[in-house]
């Protein structure tokens, strides 16, 4: 495409809102025309602060003044608005995950590939810079032969009950992310999962079905093993850490800080607390995904984040929640 691409938001949330920014405002080449919600205050409200038409989910994928549509709605939806996208032949972004469900992953990427149209699932962790450095050592032999990575998050607080009741629960929800960012940065697949997990946090989070502090080993089919530690809170802030160690050396992405001033005095060091919300410490990422996504749609080539790489952290997650449930590991082929 040599002209800008028309873009249409459906699901205008907090983080729907924050893609129809960056589509609008700040990557070249994009050109927001609509937003969608099923919440028509949200999407009147949003519609008007960007200077674009509010329409129905509907309207977005069968108007023609549209090439392609960001899925920002909830997941119990993507499967339905991926097939009908595909349908319509719009290039599809699709926040993550595609679904709880790895048969309806299955049935909307073989829409997807039938139909032929460009399609990404937003990973967007991989496009941050620092954690893309350690992927990037990896690639090119810095540190050796990969043997152990590490990989730690830990949310400021948890989200609200009711959203904890409709999540899918830690694995699909907050980690899935950690099992994406595994098998980018080692750059070796996940075939095995063993899962512990307890209620550290809200005994409120355990009576709606979950679990808030969760530890995870992951086998990668060239040997490395990888630990993945979540915690829904974290006092000290918005904690984000990927460490993979091999024979020659290790890779690093360690958490930045507000800004880097600090204080020394009699008392010791006093420094700057960390981010405390993800939309401060993936700024970056989320501006580099959309620039990817970009260019992928104007140069062709292969997605930025595959049907395969958006499937496999979900047969991952659920690899987990039935190591969890068990107590024993779980083959991750035996959902693939």
């Amino acid at each position: 495409m040599d002209k800008a691409i028309r873009m249409g938001v459906a699901g205008v949330g907090r983080i729907g809102k924050m893609h129809a920014e960056i589509i609008s405002r700040k990557i070249p080449g994009l050109d927001l025309v609509a937003v969608a919600d099923v919440n028509e205050g949200a999407a009147d409200s949003v519609s008007k602060e960007f200077g674009v038409d509010a329409r129905t989910v509907q309207e977005l994928i069968s108007s023609p003044d549209i090439d392609a549509i960001a899925i920002c709605t909830s997941t119990d939806t993507h499967v339905d608005l991926i097939e009908a996208c595909a349908a319509a032949g719009k290039a599809i972004f699709c926040e993550k995950p595609i679904s709880l469900n790895i048969e309806a992953v299955d049935r909307a990427l073989l829409q997807v590939e039938a139909a032929g149209v460009p399609f990404m699932v937003g990973f967007n962790r991989r496009f941050d810079p620092s954690h893309k450095s350690v992927r990037d050592a990896v690639r090119e032999g810095r540190v050796g032969d990969t043997h152990l990575a590490r990989i730690t998050s830990r949310d400021p607080g948890p989200p609200p009950i009711e959203y904890i009741k409709v999540s899918g629960g830690i694995f699909l929800d907050m980690m899935i992310h950690d099992f994406d960012m595994a098998a980018y940065t080692v750059g070796s697949p996940i075939v095995e999962v063993y899962a512990k997990g307890d209620v550290r946090v809200d005994p409120a989070i355990g009576e709606a079905g979950d679990i808030d502090t969760a530890v995870v080993v992951l086998t990668h089919a060239d040997g490395t093993l990888t630990t993945i530690d979540n915690s829904r809170e974290a006092k000290y802030g918005y904690d984000q850490r990927v460490e993979v160690f091999g024979s020659e050396g290790m890779a690093v992405s360690d958490n930045p800080m507000m800004h880097t001033g600090f204080t020394m005095n009699a008392e010791g060091t006093q420094a700057t607390p960390l981010p405390y919300f993800f939309l401060e410490r993936y700024t970056n990422s989320y501006l580099h995904e959309w620039e990817a996504f970009r260019d992928y749609l104007q140069s062709g080539g292969v997605s930025p984040v595959t049907a395969q790489e958006a499937r496999a952290p979900i047969a991952v997650a659920l690899a987990a929640k039935e190591s969890f449930a068990t107590g024993l590991p779980v083959k991750v082929k035996q959902l693939v």
